[in-house]
């Protein structure tokens, strides 16, 4: 990326205020991409954890496998999930607040006991998958914007940092040169008007 810029006062100053404010804000980027770093990992995990608890409990209902053939299908859906928005690391992501079931009546006399168990079993089973989801979701969006200001962070430290610098430089550099140059004909010309001073006093 090419710094405009132009060999002046004003642009040194502009120049000046712009690498100040890329230096000052370096340090908090950098401390943002590591939260958010941390975060990715942190949710990524949460979400593995929870399909292995689900994994886990669907295994552990085995034993009643047999009795699944005799549960009504259809009789319990998911009917709203509710979400709630959490900052992590000044970032705005899903959290799970509530999922909202659609349980149809029963008539518990004429069905087996344990369909009550049966729902409370399906429950806990939706809830674990849907969990896990909103998780994956989160570290997708902390990742985005983990990659964002990664991004941000070496256009600042490898791109713009660098080339204000050497901008600023090259001004510094222009004007001594300018002002060396000014210097050395203000000499040439008090020694042209001494040398016709003393010509002139000598006729």
């Amino acid at each position: 990326m090419a710094i405009k810029f132009q060999f002046n006062k004003t642009s040194l100053n502009e120049l000046n205020k712009q690498l100040k404010v890329r230096k000052r804000a370096l340090p908090t980027l950098k401390n943002k991409e590591s939260a958010l770093r941390f975060e990715v990992k942190r949710a990524k995990q949460r979400s593995e954890a929870l399909l292995e608890e689900l994994e886990a409990s669907m295994q552990s209902y085995n034993y009643i496998s047999a009795l699944w053939n005799e549960f009504e299908p259809g009789l319990i859906s998911v009917k709203d999930v509710k979400l709630e928005t959490v900052k992590v690391a000044g970032v705005k992501t899903p959290e799970l607040k509530e999922v909202i079931y659609d349980v149809k009546e029963i008539d518990l006399y004429s069905k087996p006991l344990w369909y009550s168990e049966g729902i409370a079993i399906l429950k806990k089973l939706a809830q674990l998958g849907i969990e896990s989801e909103v998780y994956t979701e989160k570290s997708r969006i902390l990742d985005f914007q983990r990659k964002k200001t990664t991004q941000k962070v070496n256009l600042y430290e490898k791109v713009q940092i660098p080339g204000y610098n050497e901008a600023i430089l090259k001004i510094k550099r222009f004007m001594e040169d300018e002002e060396n140059l000014s210097k050395a004909a203000q000499k040439i010309v008090k020694t042209r008007h001494q040398i016709e001073e003393e010509e002139q006093n000598d006729n």
